[in-house]
């Protein structure tokens, strides 16, 4: 059975990021670290001015441990918070989407999430940083209200 996982687990893995990768070498992405609810990898691309793909990977530390992989697509809204703050160096989007999660451990859950997020892009700097919270419904092997909540911080190509 744990190698069945691990199989699923590899082409989920090719099938989620050698498309992302090869989209991202014609559009500008970020990739780096994300810490907490899961730790593991982000990479963000950004489809056009306002809607990003966004994929993580990594390992869930809560009650059950798993790994995990997730991907979202995302609306950023750049003039909100910006004007609202009066940030005058960086970019201070918030934003919103839907997505999918995976779970591969004993228990192989799939659900929907909910992400809501706060990014700070830094002036004349490859860099983002951000926090998100992601309440999530599994709907496989059975129905139940969960969540993730992360910080991260990516390089942008």
């Amino acid at each position: 059975m744990y190698r069945l996982k691990a199989i699923i687990m590899i082409a989920i893995i090719s099938f989620i990021f050698i498309p992302s990768a090869a989209w991202s070498l014609v559009h500008n992405f970020g990739f780096g670290f994300i810490l907490g609810e899961p730790t593991g990898f982000s990479m963000k691309t950004m489809l056009n001015e306002d809607v990003a793909l966004d994929i993580g990977t990594g390992w869930s530390f809560g009650k059950e441990s798993h790994f995990h992989m997730h991907a979202d697509l995302l609306h950023h809204n750049w003039d909100l918070l910006q004007d609202h703050f009066r940030i005058t160096e960086g970019q201070l989007p918030i934003y919103y989407g839907i997505g999918g999660r995976i779970k591969l451990g004993d228990e192989t859950k799939a659900g929907v999430r909910l992400v809501v997020g706060i990014s700070y892009l830094f002036e004349d700097s490859p860099l983002d940083a951000f926090f998100e919270i992601a309440p999530i419904m599994d709907v496989a092997p059975k129905t139940k209200l969960t969540g993730n909540a992360a910080l991260g911080l990516r390089y942008w190509f």
